[in-house]
């Protein structure tokens, strides 16, 4: 069964990327048609007062049987695991919790997230696995064995047509300073801070192309 899934999971990669477009001050980096499927040449937001997100069609209050749901982990495919959590570790400050090895069905899969850097992370496997499944905000990374080998690009981001999945989304205290440090890593951009006009957001790329999102959690000057 396992390994059934496995080869069905590594099957569902599209081996094609897309040509990124380079951003203009109109279709902010193709950003806004990414979400809307048009490229306006102004964007307009329409904030929701909170009183009324209950009356949106098709969402309810949360069910009582809900309670200690958690939202726990996204999992994204990537070519090479290595570029991948260099990426994530060494430029995003995520923090790898746990890896675990199929050498059998030929995958590996890595377990990271943003902590504090005080954070107390049980070193005990079992322990650390199930302290693990109570936070949000987990980074899982998959990597089939082999394809870091295969030429070009092996998955799609979701930002081209048939599109589906859009990015992830970081925030940070300060967002130029931020931004400035992407430069000086040669960290890939899709939308610069600057560019376009939403200039309080920016977008850089993984190593396989997917989109990060970078956003601010404080006041911006």
């Amino acid at each position: 069964m396992l390994s059934a899934a496995i080869n069905q999971k590594a099957a569902q990669s599209d081996h094609r990327l897309p040509q990124y477009r380079h951003t203009d001050n109109h279709c902010l980096a193709n950003i806004g048609a990414q979400r809307s499927q048009t490229c306006p040449h102004s964007i307009k937001e329409t904030a929701m007062p909170l009183t009324d997100l209950q009356h949106v069609p098709g969402a309810s209050a949360a069910p009582a049987e809900t309670g200690g749901f958690v939202f726990n982990h996204t999992m994204l495919r990537v070519k090479d695991a290595q570029s991948s959590l260099d990426f994530y570790t060494r430029v995003l400050g995520f923090r790898l919790l746990d890896a675990r090895d199929f050498a059998d069905a030929k995958f590996s899969l890595y377990f990271l997230a943003l902590l504090p850097q005080d954070t107390a992370i049980p070193e005990e496997d079992t322990e650390r696995r199930l302290w693990m499944a109570g936070i949000p905000g987990v980074l899982e990374l998959t990597h089939n064995h082999g394809t870091e080998t295969q030429d070009g690009p092996v998955y799609h981001d979701g930002n081209s047509e048939p599109r589906g999945f859009g990015h992830i989304c970081i925030s940070v205290p300060d967002i130029h300073a931020a931004c400035a440090r992407f430069d000086a890593l040669d960290v890939p951009y899709q939308k610069r801070l600057e560019d376009g006009r939403m200039k309080h957001l920016a977008f850089i790329k993984d190593p396989d192309g997917y989109w990060v999102e970078i956003i601010s959690n404080t006041p911006l000057a």
